[in-house]
């Protein structure tokens, strides 16, 4: 999933990038839909592109991040509502771990 979700949001930042210039406008122009938990990790990607590869600060890229995905769930069946172990997740995507611990903290707060 992580391939595939990394894979589709560079092509989506490269494509809006070359038609509008920067990626304030991504969620006017760009509506991501996750169905089921499976490319949820795409949320945490997102996150890493404007941060480290495009430079913007957590705010900035939570806001985007935020306005740009919608999510459902039409099932409560366990295949899906994928999860993975902390262990697992750390040690093949530590940085995606910050993310997402950062996102709990945020999230935390507005609640």
């Amino acid at each position: 999933e992580y391939f595939f979700s990394t894979a589709s949001l560079q092509d989506i930042i490269q494509r809006h990038l070359s038609q509008y210039g920067d990626l304030q406008s991504l969620p006017d122009k760009a509506a991501i839909h996750l169905n089921d938990t499976h490319p949820a990790i795409a949320v945490a990607e997102l996150l890493r592109l404007l941060m480290d590869v495009h430079g913007m600060d957590f705010d900035q890229a939570w806001s985007i991040t935020k306005r740009t995905f919608g999510y459902t769930n039409h099932t409560l069946l366990p295949e899906a509502l994928e999860s993975w172990p902390l262990p697992l997740f750390e040690r093949l995507l530590p940085r995606h771990m910050q993310i997402v611990y950062a996102i709990n903290a945020e999230v935390l707060l507005e609640a």
